[in-house]
């Protein structure tokens, strides 16, 4: 598996390809919106903490379809427990990718846990799973904003996100964090 890399501002992100419940494959690069990609990554059906972060997300969708944002949530899951995600968590309009392969995880610079049994909602974990993340990709298949995690306690805020998309769009706000070299960053 390749080793854990960040992803930096201002530079192409990974290729992502994923099946979606919706029929047909969804790809970062081939993607279209007005302003940005809101590329949500949970844990998986056995997440507690996923459902509810999800069913936020998906409140969220029509402020973050008025700032030009599309979003889709994504897991290692298979496609059945992604399935049953949908319909236990009630994530009728929010787009559902599956079966995110953990190489490509590695690439996007998130973080893999192994399974430890069963969690609190009572569901068994895969014997490995990725971690949340949350990127912000521009539609020229840029990164603009990640944020990565090793637990899947205290993510960002989607009301916050969708008041700081409001200053982005508003003052065209660059990418921070943009550099990668220090030997060449100015003094």
């Amino acid at each position: 598996m390749p080793s854990l890399t960040p992803l930096f501002p201002r530079q192409a992100v990974p290729e992502l390809a994923v099946e979606t419940l919706d029929g047909g494959t969804w790809r970062v690069h081939a993607r279209a919106p007005q302003n940005f990609s809101l590329i949500v990554i949970y844990r998986g059906l056995h997440c507690p903490i996923c459902r509810g972060y999800l069913a936020d997300l998906q409140r969220q969708l029509p402020e973050l379809d008025k700032r030009g944002v599309e979003a889709i949530a994504i897991s290692n899951d298979g496609k059945e427990r992604a399935q049953q995600a949908r319909e236990d968590w009630r994530l009728d309009t929010l787009r559902i990718g599956y079966g995110l392969d953990l190489a490509t995880a590695r690439r996007w610079g998130l973080y893999i846990s192994s399974g430890v049994g069963t969690t609190s909602a009572g569901i068994e974990e895969p014997p490995l799973f990725v971690e949340p993340g949350l990127f912000l990709v521009r539609p020229d298949g840029t990164l603009y904003f990640a944020s990565v995690q090793t637990m899947p306690f205290a993510r960002p805020h989607f009301a916050d996100i969708v008041k700081a998309l409001d200053m982005v769009l508003a003052r065209d706000y660059p990418a921070r964090g943009e550099v990668m070299d220090l030997s060449e960053a100015a003094e």
